[in-house]
């Protein structure tokens, strides 16, 4: 088990997220990390992301909250790149699919 120990005063003025987009058009998700969701959504549907550009429009679906960007980060690639962890976030939304079966999306 790891132990997080936090040392000094944490400030909650500066939150990082972890994020789950679904696109509104096709079967497509996307995993992302940032410190404001809500204008990383706007530049998501507004076609300015690139790798989401042809899947607009997006809706949020899940996000997590961390005190660090390194924590989001590590947990957005935790889910990016280990199939196991991406299924079993899906399977605990709901969020099934032909391509998500495969471990790919």
């Amino acid at each position: 088990m790891t132990k997080v120990i936090i040392t000094g005063e944490v400030g909650f003025n500066q939150m990082y997220y972890m994020y789950l987009l679904a696109s509104q058009m096709r079967d497509e998700k996307y995993i992302g990390s940032t410190n404001d969701i809500q204008a990383r959504l706007r530049k998501h549907n507004r076609g300015l992301i690139t790798s989401t550009k042809r899947y607009r429009p997006w809706k949020l679906v899940y996000f997590e909250s961390y005190i660090s960007e390194d924590l989001a980060r590590l947990r957005e690639k935790q889910l990016k790149y280990h199939g196991n962890a991406k299924r079993e976030l899906y399977k605990r939304l709901g969020l099934t699919s032909k391509r998500n079966a495969s471990g790919t999306h």
